[in-house]
């Protein structure tokens, strides 16, 4: 007699919206990030039901922010889910951030059903071409059988193995309207198996000893960290070749806290003589390019010897004078811009300045906090003055010089620190120009409640701004949009109220006894997300540089 439990199982249906969840749990996949519509709700409503958290965000590139810095911060690909035509299209400039940042990202769009290609279809778009330039792998699987092995497959590149091995980066999946409520046979589906983590490749026996010679040999050596180092985990290793051979190093910005920044051998207030003096520079995790002004005089020595990527150094006895003459020189010259910037913080004119509001900050900032930044002088100010000391614990515009990161960095962060480390808070940073890029997510913080204070730094502009007896004088007898200049904002705005209109707490802060208090307040208050509204001088700027951060200096 047949089995009439097997009869009612081999006949058992699935949507395709379940199966794609399905495949994305199976890769140990945790969080979503998106903005549901037509036509993927229902893969949102599916990934929740399977334990996958969903996000819901107020803008698709945010959301895509969001998902690539939970790779970076995890390992493991977040996922953006988008619908179809200009929900994708404003998804892309989060997959190029991750694509040149590097870190893991699986985007899935909806797109138009199969059945009205060609025929001006609702928000029709040739989604799997206009991602190929913005990925490292794009395809629409052919079948719904076909989704566990687009989106993860040994024997062929396939999305989660793609975005993770090799060089990270994004990847994106094409699923047609059609597919998400059409029912298949549940013994139709076979699913992958959860894919591993790449391995770790070591160097030439050869080529290690060569480097160790050459830094045993060098007089003025230098290790530089990036943030591909944080992403390795390669923080013990590295901390322990800087103290037993007492070499000076220097973070990049995301590579600050691989060693902490208050490590005897950092550098960073000295960055510029480091780069400009240095005979052997070794780095770890990072690639010469606009960060590192390419390397090239007059930044760096003409003759100077580069070793990227060293992943062990010979055992031979050595270590590099803490007396000699190039560390004397360092020292000296941190010495000097640490004064020089005290000196800025100390001001009691008001409106504050940059290094008054930061070091205030720094005085308050818990250890164990994610920093995430971004903006012009606050970003490139607040990487000098606010300390990390933990890895990957600080996030900010990044290789590709983005601006928009700082919330949906916060929010992924928020969650990692929910998840992974109870209690522990994400401090972001914001320019005020920065902060009007993903404002609206201030919404979407206080509706999961996350424990993110804001900071937005206001000097009323970009770069700089008017203050408001300039403004007014200014745009009194003209039309503004003839004599404002490009880069002022409004002045005294209170985006403070943006956090206070959906719940959150809010502070208009003018001088350092109200930062003090207004921060003070917010760290001892679990219970809501704040957002602290910082006004500054509108001309503040940094203390005078011996080179500029970017080839080309700002206005």
């Amino acid at each position: 007699m047949p089995d009439s439990n097997f009869a009612e199982r081999s006949e058992e249906q699935m949507s395709g919206a379940q199966v794609i969840a399905q495949a994305l749990k199976t890769q140990d996949v945790e969080y979503i990030f998106g903005i549901v519509g037509i036509p993927v709700t229902e893969i949102a409503i599916a990934a929740q039901q399977l334990g996958i958290k969903y996000i819901g965000m107020r803008n698709e590139q945010a959301a895509c922010y969001a998902a690539s810095a939970i790779g970076y911060l995890t390992g493991r690909p977040g996922v953006c889910l988008v619908v179809s035509g200009p929900g994708l299209i404003h998804a892309l400039g989060g997959m190029a951030n991750a694509n040149v940042n590097c870190w893991p990202l699986l985007l899935i769009g909806g797109s138009s059903e199969r059945n009205q290609e060609t025929m001006g279809a609702f928000q029709e778009f040739p989604q799997v071409e206009a991602c190929r330039l913005y990925t490292k792998f794009s395809a629409r699987p052919s079948s719904i059988e076909a989704i566990p092995f687009v989106i993860e497959k040994v024997r062929y590149l396939r999305a989660v193995r793609t975005s993770i091995y090799g060089r990270p980066g994004a990847c994106y999946v094409d699923i047609p309207a059609d597919f998400v409520n059409l029912q298949v046979n549940v013994n139709s589906i076979k699913y992958m198996e959860c894919c591993m983590s790449p391995p770790v490749s070591m160097a030439e026996t050869s080529a290690v000893r060569m480097a160790a010679s050459v830094i045993r040999n060098a007089k003025q050596p230098l290790l530089i960290i990036g943030k591909g180092a944080a992403y390795a985990h390669a923080e013990e290793n590295i901390k322990k070749l800087v103290e037993q051979y007492k070499l000076p190093f220097l973070p990049t910005p995301m590579g600050k806290g691989v060693v902490p920044d208050n490590h005897p051998n950092c550098v960073g207030a000295a960055r510029s003589r480091a780069l400009q003096f240095a005979d052997v520079i070794v780095l770890f995790g990072a690639r010469l390019n606009w960060i590192l002004h390419f390397g090239l005089p007059p930044r760096y020595q003409p003759d100077v010897k580069f070793i990227q990527l060293l992943e062990e150094l010979d055992k031979t006895a050595w270590e590099y004078p803490p007396e000699s003459k190039w560390w004397k020189t360092l020292r000296e010259k941190m010495k000097s811009n640490e004064a020089a910037s005290k000196e800025l913080a100390s001001k009691k004119s008001l409106p504050m300045n940059y290094y008054t509001v930061f070091y205030h900050v720094q005085e308050q900032l818990p250890r164990d906090c994610f920093v995430v930044s971004e903006g012009a002088n606050t970003m490139d100010i607040g990487r000098t003055v606010l300390q990390n000391y933990l890895p990957r614990h600080r996030l900010d515009a990044g290789t590709f010089g983005t601006m928009g990161v700082g919330l949906g960095f916060a929010i992924a962060a928020a969650m990692v620190a929910k998840d992974r480390s109870p209690g522990q808070r994400v401090i972001c940073v914001e320019g005020d120009s920065a902060f009007g890029f993903s404002g609206m997510e201030v919404e979407t913080i206080c509706r999961y409640n996350l424990p993110i204070i804001l900071l937005v730094v206001n000097n009323n502009g970009i770069y700089q701004g008017f203050d408001m007896n300039t403004w007014k004088e200014t745009s009194k007898f003209r039309d503004p949009t003839a004599v404002v200049p490009p880069m002022c904002l409004l002045p005294n705005s209170h985006y403070e109220q943006i956090m206070t209109a959906f719940g959150g707490k809010g502070y208009f802060v003018e001088t350092p006894e109200e930062l003090q208090k207004s921060l003070r307040q917010s760290l001892a208050d679990t219970t809501k997300p704040s957002l602290i509204n910082i006004m500054i001088e509108p001309q503040a700027t940094r203390k005078a540089q011996d080179f500029h951060w970017l080839t080309r200096s700002n206005m």
